[in-house]
């Protein structure tokens, strides 16, 4: 599959004002910008792996498509959702156990690079992963 490899963050578009919708404070927000994330994605039927590496945490997350699971964000927020694949697009459907507001993901592959976007709240940025 396509997704499978290390992706390494290059670069990201509107990410500050997402985690600030989010409620993620300013401090947390300046060091998210530079955490130096690393994915590293493993693909076996609809089972994923994908290890997370950064700057403030390394994890493993394991799921299978259309199977809901937990997640908690580097801030500790905690989510509750699926993913699913559509087309070349894997499209996560997830809410905050919090407050139950939804936070969508797609991550798809663009040229040579494996784009992530976000929206939560009206508000969407993207997170640009080169291989390494």
């Amino acid at each position: 599959m396509a997704f499978n490899g290390t992706w390494k963050v290059d670069r990201s578009e509107n990410y500050d004002k997402f985690m600030e919708k989010m409620g993620v404070n300013l401090v947390k927000r300046k060091l998210a910008a530079h955490d130096n994330l690393k994915l590293t994605i493993t693909q076996e039927g609809n089972k994923f792996t994908v290890k997370e590496s950064s700057t403030f945490r390394n994890i493993e997350v394991v799921f299978e498509l259309g199977v809901t699971f937990n997640y908690n964000l580097a801030d500790g927020t905690e989510l509750s959702g699926t993913w699913s694949l559509e087309g070349n697009k894997l499209i996560g459907k997830f809410k905050r156990t919090d407050n139950g507001n939804e936070l969508n993901t797609v991550r798809e592959i663009i040229g040579d690079e494996l784009v992530q976007t976000y929206v939560y709240e009206g508000v969407e940025a993207k997170r640009i992963f080169k291989k390494d």
